[in-house]
């Protein structure tokens, strides 16, 4: 079993068929969905057939109960804190030509207890859990941030393996170097070009990153595949081909490729192709979730497609 941690929202998906007109209207296709980055990741890795629960918080209301639903339906155990005083997190989420721009309110993410974080985290070691993964945005606010760090104690405590995704350029780095004090010995930490480039202002390569850390870092580079820098050095696979749609939770597809595959004991190679292929899957479909009731191999069947 994974464990997740991090935010959960509703995402208000605009796919713009023209460019933004500012003051006017633009064109767009709209729709609402499930998000928010710890949501996402569980349910790609129930898709992916990962025993996962999913820790987070919501608010008092319809939106928090339907996301709540639809996690449970997508096959994901739900550990969720509920909010009397603040909305379920919800984002705008404006798409151009594959790439997205969010606009986001935190909301009842931004309460989650750490007290019920650690908890969700030890009854899930107890249940058999290996590994927690940690949504990046937990960190990044003073509400959020001691949740997110008793959750990664808990999970060291407990004896799970640990990971942090570095979520967004723009918050990472208004955090500065503190946010690699905030993930210090964790296995794995995730982060896309943009990301690594801010951290690159603290740490430099992806290899010193690893070192920082004390772990590993795995850089997303979409169409350009992927890296893994730990103390072996670095080691790069390749993207498969995409049709590129709708870019939102891509990352969180790959993460959840990745993790499914390395925590059943796949090797670094093995794994980093197993989040390209579940990424490439995001990337061709709008939103950030899989269809609902979508099942996917994160192995390579015949020519290397994904099953």
């Amino acid at each position: 079993m994974i464990v997740t941690v991090g935010d959960v929202a509703t995402d208000v998906l605009a796919v713009l068929a023209a460019d933004l007109a500012p003051g006017s209207d633009t064109p767009a296709t709209v729709r609402v969905a499930g998000g928010g980055q710890g949501a996402n990741t569980a349910a790609w890795l129930a898709a992916a057939g990962a025993a996962v629960t999913f820790v987070g918080a919501v608010g008092d209301d319809g939106p928090g109960r339907d996301r709540v639903a639809e996690l449970r339906a997508a096959g994901v155990r739900v550990q969720v804190s509920v909010s009397p005083d603040a909305g379920t997190g919800s984002v705008v989420v404006l798409v151009r030509d594959g790439e997205r721009t969010m606009i986001s309110d935190r909301g009842a993410n931004d309460r989650l207890d750490p007290r019920v974080a650690a908890t969700a985290v030890a009854a899930a070691a107890d249940d058999g859990a290996r590994h927690l993964h940690l949504s990046g945005y937990t960190l990044f606010d003073d509400g959020s941030r001691p949740a997110g760090l008793a959750a990664l104690r808990q999970a060291r405590d407990s004896g799970l393996t640990t990971s942090v995704d570095a979520a967004s350029a723009a918050p990472l780095r208004a955090a500065g170097p503190d946010f690699l004090t905030w993930v210090d010995g964790v296995d794995l930490l995730f982060a896309n070009a943009d990301e690594a480039d801010v951290l690159a202002d603290s740490a430099g390569t992806p290899a010193a990153m690893a070192t920082a850390a004390g772990g590993a870092v795995v850089v997303k580079l979409g169409a350009d595949g992927a890296v893994w820098a730990d103390g072996d050095g670095v080691r790069r696979v390749r993207a498969r081909p995409a049709a590129v749609v709708d870019s939102t939770g891509a990352g969180d597809a790959f993460a959840a490729g990745l993790l499914t595959a390395w925590v059943a004991g796949a090797d670094v190679p093995e794994a980093l192709a197993a989040g390209c292929r579940l990424g490439a899957v995001a990337v061709g479909a709008t939103g950030a979730r899989p269809a609902a009731g979508a099942r996917y191999s994160v192995a390579p069947a015949d020519g290397g497609e994904l099953r």
